[in-house]
């Protein structure tokens, strides 16, 4: 299996032996449904959301390029993307970096998550279906039996994904395309900050309890109570993660 590398400017986090940080990667094909891109775009943006590719980082499009076995031009459209997304940043002189991680820009994802997910859900529970709560009973119950183990790596990307699958459920009901992307791209940020904060740790509250009166008061049409849940719940978990941050030193 192929590795993707990138270089450390200031030598943080570095693959021992050879001063770069590495992600497993496997070979890219066009399938006729998801283009080389495409699949570039979710490839690099697991690695930087999971922290493979960590914070701060720049991305070497040469060993990118023959790591993936691709030319440059579906390489810089998957960057341009992750531009787009708030992931990847790029500098006249300098080349493509992985966004780096701070509090002002942890508490902007907060606010914004807080505000655009209460009204997606608030939207959702007004002109969702009947088969829209049933998409939120069955996400929410998959949630709540995923095992969450800091000591079990694959248990913590289990539950990754059944989280991410819950919250876009949740909201998906509003009908509202524009809004769930942008949702989608704010909790992709956001999980790049949780995510390292839940290689120490499953958890420090009741978070299925949270997430248990959050979609109950979803699919009841109780609007006033679950867009509440899901403010405090948003809330709650950004504040953690400002403490996790200023403990690392990050500013």
């Amino acid at each position: 299996m192929a590795t993707l590398s990138i270089d450390r400017e200031d030598g943080v986090g570095q693959a021992a032996g050879d001063g770069r940080t590495q992600a497993a990667v496997r070979p890219l094909e066009d399938d006729g449904k998801n283009t080389i891109a495409s699949q570039l775009v979710h490839r690099l943006r697991e690695a930087i959301v999971s922290g493979q590719l960590e914070a701060g980082a720049k991305i070497n499009l040469d060993r990118a390029r023959q790591n993936f076995n691709v030319s440059l031009s579906p390489l810089r459209e998957a960057l341009a993307r992750l531009i787009a997304d708030g992931l990847v940043e790029f500098e006249d002189n300098r080349g493509y970096r992985v966004t780096a991680l701070s509090l002002a820009n942890l508490e902007e994802i907060t606010s914004l998550r807080v505000e655009m997910e209460t009204f997606a859900l608030r939207e959702a529970m007004r002109v969702g279906d009947v088969e829209w709560e049933g998409n939120v009973m069955r996400s929410l119950h998959r949630l709540n039996r995923a095992e969450r183990d800091p000591a079990r790596p694959e248990t913590l990307e289990n539950w990754e994904a059944a989280h991410r699958d819950f919250h876009l459920t949740l909201i998906s009901g509003c009908r509202m395309p524009l809004l769930l992307n942008f949702c989608g791209i704010l909790l992709n940020l956001n999980d790049r900050y949780r995510r390292a904060f839940l290689t120490r740790t499953s958890g420090d509250r009741n978070v299925a309890a949270e997430h248990s009166e959050i979609g109950q008061g979803a699919v009841a049409r109780d609007v006033d109570y679950a867009c509440a849940k899901l403010g405090d719940h948003i809330r709650r978990t950004g504040a953690n993660l400002v403490r996790h941050l200023a403990e690392k030193g990050i500013a």
